[in-house]
């Protein structure tokens, strides 16, 4: 089993909706997935309830109770945990990135956002873990982008290079219990989220581009 961490101090990054839209193109692709909700708010859990569906699976859990519920989902054959962390809880953000085997950590562009994922970056480079920057709500336009991209870069961070633009539909979806590609399955953000899948797959199946 692997297990892939979406961490973020700083909320309405967009976690959760990354948490969920890769567990659906992951079960598409054949694999079996558990998402673990450990956002106090449990919005992957209120999205499955929406959902009205018991697939992808949603655990809403207490970080205590990580490892231990890891380890049940491998004993029961599970290819893929996917772990939404919480905002704020520098106690989560540690655990997840302790157990995981690769972590996205998703931010806006603005210039308080990219700040704030510096915090969950030292978190994670104290495990050693590898990770990529996520830039999510990307705007069509504007240079708020490319001085995201600079600002990861400086600090020693890799950036991934596909971006979450800033659209409707993903908000429409998630109100549905959908993920994007559900809802819309043409659209850009549906290919957006099959191109981060694809790059999450290489990042956890074919080594660390960290290192």
């Amino acid at each position: 089993m692997k297990t892939l961490a979406i961490l973020s101090q700083k909320g309405g990054v967009g976690k959760t909706t990354l948490a969920t839209c890769l567990a659906v193109a992951a079960e598409a692709d054949g694999k079996k997935v558990a998402i673990f909700d450990l956002d106090p708010q449990a919005t992957a859990s209120f999205w499955l309830d929406v959902r009205k569906s018991d697939h992808p699976a949603v655990v809403s859990i207490q970080t205590i109770r990580l490892k231990a519920v890891l380890n049940a989902a491998s004993e029961a054959g599970t290819d893929l945990a996917i772990i939404d962390g919480a905002a704020v809880a520098r106690d989560v953000a540690f655990e997840a990135s302790l157990v995981a085997d690769y972590v996205l950590i998703p931010t806006k562009t603005a210039v308080f956002d990219t700040m704030s994922m510096i915090h969950t970056i030292n978190i994670v480079k104290q495990q050693n873990k590898p990770f990529s920057i996520v830039l999510t709500f990307v705007p069509p336009s504007g240079q708020e982008t490319n001085d995201a991209v600079t600002a990861v870069s400086e600090l020693n961070a890799n950036i991934c290079p596909v971006q979450i633009g800033n659209r409707k539909a993903y908000f429409r979806a998630q109100s549905e219990g959908k993920a994007v590609q559900e809802f819309e399955p043409n659209g850009k953000a549906a290919d957006e989220i099959q191109r981060l899948y694809e790059y999450t797959c290489i990042q956890l199946y074919d080594g660390d581009v960290n290192g």
